[in-house]
């Protein structure tokens, strides 16, 4: 996984469609679902870590495109 694009598609394998509207938010409820799917034992640990680690580096990158 190397993007935003990459997490929604693992996402998208287990049902799950995130749209919540502002880009922002739609990136929090992902580290919630993957989360979720973590805790679950659904994905393993170098997965969930990879995919928490891009949406952790997109929330940022949301956060300073807010900031001005």
């Amino acid at each position: 996984m190397e993007s935003l694009y990459d997490v929604q598609q693992l996402l998208k394998q287990f049902g799950i469609y995130v749209y919540v509207g502002k880009r922002i938010y739609d990136i929090e409820l992902m580290q919630i679902e993957l989360k979720n799917l973590y805790e679950g034992r659904v994905i393993d640990r170098d997965t969930y870590l990879q995919g928490w680690r891009i949406l952790r580096r997109e929330h940022h990158i949301e956060e300073s495109r807010e900031g001005d």
